[in-house]
């Protein structure tokens, strides 16, 4: 499919997407769109950001386990790290 449209730029630099290629990509306000500079243009993508889980599922159990556990009061350094050990 080819499909053109023609905008100016704005003196930031910014560009408006046409109403009709909004539509095709289906693009709202606070959509994310990517670009990818190629050796025959640029190419316009529109994008989904996803939240990077920090934590496997075995770190996050280790956590509530601690959580649980707060307010326990250890006798010794090395107490409370065989304890940590121990999750």
């Amino acid at each position: 499919m080819e499909f053109f449209e023609i905008v100016k730029m704005t003196s930031k630099g910014q560009v408006t997407v046409p109403a009709s290629i909004r539509e095709i990509f289906k693009l709202k306000k606070g959509s994310t769109v990517m670009f990818k500079i190629t050796e025959t243009g640029v190419f316009f993508f529109p994008c989904e950001i996803k939240e990077k889980k920090y934590f496997t599922q075995e770190e996050w159990n280790k956590i509530e386990r601690l959580v649980a556990e707060k307010g326990t009061i250890y006798k010794s350094a090395a107490g409370a790290k065989k304890h940590v050990r121990s999750l």
